[in-house]
């Protein structure tokens, strides 16, 4: 299990870094670039698409242009976000402030659901696999990124040096996102992970890079109040048993993801065993 998450503090970073995430977020563009290759596999023509955790709306935007005949839907936690989201005066993305644990959505509605770098930020992966299995059309496509547990590792081993209350968040491994998505029944997951690793003069520019992002420490477990100096300065002489070469660096563990969505009927897994519901219409039967 992963530690749980504070989805208001989730929303609360987010909504304050509304105005400078754009100039902070070069790996979210680069994963976002890489998840968007993905769709090469939808062969479909889409009706209605998700964007989930849009945050400006960079991944909406490539949507709408790539499927000018679908409806773009943005959905993100943090109404600031959504404010900075282009969104265009034909066909426009409509802008929904929604938590993804509890979509605003009609059941198989969605054809398309994407998600770039969002659900790591909700604790309860198969509750919200569920969900997305919900709104998501039979045989509809689902494709999404997130990070990893090994992400900010060095940055996790410093904090150790100053106390023992988290200080960086933590994410679900690759495992328990593969076992997720198929309990829920989605078919023909494909699941990769990649390591980037981003390099910083200090420490502190690290943490004003994700404290600009909103990427901020979300762990309900966490101490709250101020860092004293005296655990502060531990933590920096911690990170720079990692200096190399004059840097130090900060790793990201990204997995990615597509699988397509279960036909009518299709069981979930549970710990008990294989759960099938069915449509009263499909039901087929005789009387002796």
């Amino acid at each position: 299990m992963t530690p749980p998450l504070d989805p208001r503090q989730v929303r609360r970073a987010f909504g304050r870094a509304a105005g400078t995430y754009a100039q902070h977020a070069e790996l979210q563009r680069e994963v976002e670039d890489r998840l968007l290759e993905r769709l090469d596999y939808y062969s479909g023509k889409p009706e209605r698409m998700l964007d989930l955790g849009s945050g400006p709306g960079r991944g909406a935007n490539v949507l709408r242009k790539r499927f000018p005949s679908a409806q773009v839907i943005a959905i993100d936690i943090a109404l600031p976000m959504l404010r900075n989201v282009r969104t265009g005066w034909r066909r426009p993305i409509a802008r929904v402030c929604a938590d993804a644990r509890a979509l605003p959505l009609a059941d198989a509605s969605i054809d398309v659901l994407y998600s770039n770098l969002c659900i790591q930020w909700v604790d309860d992966v198969p509750a919200l696999f569920d969900e997305f299995r919900r709104v998501l059309r039979p045989g509809g496509y689902v494709a999404f990124s997130t990070f990893g547990p090994d992400t900010l590792h060095e940055l996790r081993a410093a904090w150790t040096n100053a106390d023992r209350a988290p200080h960086v968040s933590g994410f679900a491994d690759i495992a328990r996102v593969g076992d997720a998505l198929m309990a829920a029944g989605f078919r023909d997951p494909v699941l990769d992970t990649e390591h980037f690793t981003l390099t910083y003069a200090d420490a502190p520019a690290l943490m004003h890079e994700l404290k600009a992002l909103g990427a901020t420490n979300a762990d309900a477990r966490r101490t709250r109040g101020l860092t004293g100096k005296s655990r502060y300065r531990h933590a920096l002489e911690g990170y720079e048993r990692f200096r190399r070469d004059g840097l130090l660096p900060a790793t990201y563990e990204v997995i990615s993801a597509h699988a397509w969505g279960p036909e009518p009927g299709q069981p979930r897994r549970d710990a008990g065993g294989e759960i099938a519901s069915f449509p009263i219409e499909r039901l087929r039967g005789s009387r002796r």
